[in-house]
């Protein structure tokens, strides 16, 4: 629907909502090719979904104790929701929930690396929620430098500028910017650990597993996702405060980093991914000539069975 991602057009894309709204349009015109079809876009489709029967089911990646998600969550309860951890679901723990996928990485996507740069990373964003404060003291109680690779939207430039800026002055901190995933590899497989140091209910954090894949343990803030993704004193350390966060980097040698490289294969890899969807895609299609208030019904009898099923084929997997 356009040549390349909206969040490219840097300074020129003044309504990215112009673009969906005609991308669900196109779709609507074409359904007859598709058997079922995964949504990402939250819930701007719901009421197509509904009205032209549409067999989809809609990935959730953001947070959901927002107040105003509520009611239109309410509404419709009749579209097939995937979530991407357990605890991301909470908030509204009764919409039409059919399963949850963890994300997955192209096991050949990054290689594992030896932790020799001497330095903590954080890479992501710079946002309040994220805390890049307790990294840097984390960072500076420990002693060890610290690397920033993050971006900085414009919603948080002030708040970057006025709370983070000082922080870093004076300080054995190098802050690079934003980096593509071309850099990504050496940047974690080069840190002795990747710090997580979340401030809100994370929905799952991509990051961790990308660290996971370069061999590079993570000291992570519990919350939200954490749990589910970092295997405390395996994968890495989940931590309540700064001072375990500060315990947890003097005690990185303890983590075997070949280790948690083959977690992330056994539990992260993009084909446990793609199996996982595969197996809701399956259930999703066989309603796809059945009317819209026999689907809830049957998703009803059936949704408690499909998580089951990815459940268990995540257990089979050491995935939880």
């Amino acid at each position: 629907m356009c040549d390349r991602a909206l969040r490219l057009h840097r300074g020129k894309l003044v309504d990215p909502l112009a673009h969906h709204v005609l991308l669900l349009e196109q779709l609507t015109r074409e359904l007859d090719e598709f058997d079922v079809v995964h949504f990402h876009l939250d819930y701007l489709p719901f009421s197509q979904i509904r009205h032209f029967n549409i067999p989809a089911v809609t990935t959730l990646h953001g947070r959901l104790d927002i107040p105003d998600l509520a009611p239109i969550f309410s509404e419709f309860r009749d579209m097939h929701l995937m979530s991407i951890s357990h605890a991301q679901r909470s908030p509204l723990s009764w919409a039409g929930w059919v399963g949850t996928v963890q994300h997955g990485l192209p096991e050949d996507l990054y290689r594992q690396g030896d932790g020799n740069g001497g330095y903590l990373a954080f890479l992501g964003r710079i946002s309040p929620e994220k805390r890049l404060d307790r990294a840097i003291e984390i960072s500076q109680r420990v002693g060890i430098p610290l690397r920033i690779a993050a971006k900085v939207d414009e919603a948080d430039k002030a708040y970057f500028e006025s709370e983070i800026c000082p922080l870093m002055r004076g300080t054995n901190i190098d802050f690079i910017g934003e980096i593509g995933e071309q850099e990504k590899g050496d940047f974690l497989g080069n840190a002795r650990a990747l710090l997580f140091p979340i401030d809100w209910p994370e929905p799952f954090g991509l990051v961790m597993i990308e660290a996971m894949a370069c061999g590079t343990p993570v000291i992570a803030f519990r919350g939200g996702s954490v749990g589910e993704v970092i295997e405390d004193g395996v994968t890495g350390y989940v931590v309540n405060n700064i001072a375990e966060a500060v315990d947890a980097a003097n005690n990185l040698d303890l983590i075997d980093r070949s280790v948690c490289r083959t977690q992330f294969l056994h539990r992260f890899s993009a084909g446990r991914m793609c199996r996982d969807y595969e197996r809701i895609y399956e259930r999703i299609a066989r309603l796809r000539n059945t009317p819209v208030q026999t689907n809830n019904h049957l998703l009803n009898q059936y949704s408690g069975e499909l998580l089951s099923d990815v459940l268990d084929q995540g257990s089979e997997q050491g995935c939880h």
